[in-house]
């Protein structure tokens, strides 16, 4: 079995069971309502828009907030937190209680190969929710003016938040014994990442450390339009650590039988 062959029985395991449907569906909901608070706001908002030299259009007020946002959430980025971890807790955690993880081992498989081609899977699936989100604010691109570059860098640094969070629920799912406690403790990992530097904030602080561990700061920038090696060198840096986590208990699984 090559990792293809494990990319494509696991995006059939998403795409066959209802689970990953009903989620996707709530979500694209939800995110319909929230364009359509946005577009209302922007509408009412034309006449002080106007006046404003080099004022935000249709694409600040409207297609950024929709990735994301706290002002008014849920947006994408704070959707994803909650689905990203009951879409990844039972890749492999339902697997090990399941007792099916060995039947992978006997096959072949390296760690490795199981891991990323469980990864690769769930990437392609939140792709495709991506595209199907994005496709509610381009769908007015006829009528409205868009700043493509600035859309551009806004769908890099979702996506890229998306990986990393993909990365962290496939690591808990591997450490994990039941699906349950693998989406709750990707759950809280996710969030203590991508806002870990709030008190920091409050506190004046906005250099150092702990705002340069934060995913929300790297992810402000690109949804700025600012594309930054070092941001985009952050986003891999932690993919590559989740994963190598998660290969590294696989492997430990394998070595005990």
């Amino acid at each position: 079995m090559t990792l293809f062959a494990v990319t494509r029985l696991e995006l059939r395991r998403l795409f066959v069971r209802p689970f990953g449907w009903v989620i996707a569906a709530l979500a694209l909901a939800e995110l319909g309502w929230r364009f359509a608070l946005l577009l209302q706001f922007f509408l009412l908002s034309q006449v002080q828009l106007a006046s404003i030299p080099d004022g935000p259009g249709y694409t600040d007020i409207v297609l950024i907030p929709l990735l994301s946002s706290f002002a008014l959430p849920f947006a994408l980025i704070e959707l994803a937190l909650l689905i990203v971890p009951l879409l990844t807790m039972s890749s492999l955690a339902s697997e090990r209680a399941a007792g099916t993880l060995p039947l992978l081992f006997a096959s072949g498989l390296s760690a490795t190969r199981i891991l990323v081609g469980k990864y690769l899977a769930v990437l392609v699936w939140l792709a495709l929710w991506l595209v199907l989100a994005l496709a509610i604010p381009v769908s007015l691109a006829h009528g409205a003016t868009l700043d493509w570059g600035k859309l551009a860098a806004a769908t890099l640094g979702t996506f890229l938040a998306l990986a990393v969070l993909a990365a962290i629920g496939l690591a808990c799912s591997a450490f994990a014994q039941h699906a349950a406690v693998a989406a709750v403790a990707a759950l809280i990992i996710s969030l203590t990442l991508y806002c870990i530097n709030l008190g920091a904030q409050r506190a004046g602080v906005d250099n150092g450390f702990i705002n340069w561990l934060a995913m929300s700061t790297h992810q402000d920038n690109l949804m700025h339009g600012v594309v930054s090696s070092a941001d985009i060198a952050w986003f891999l840096l932690a993919i590559a650590v989740a994963l190598a986590l998660g290969i590294r208990r696989l492997a430990s699984d394998r070595e005990r039988g």
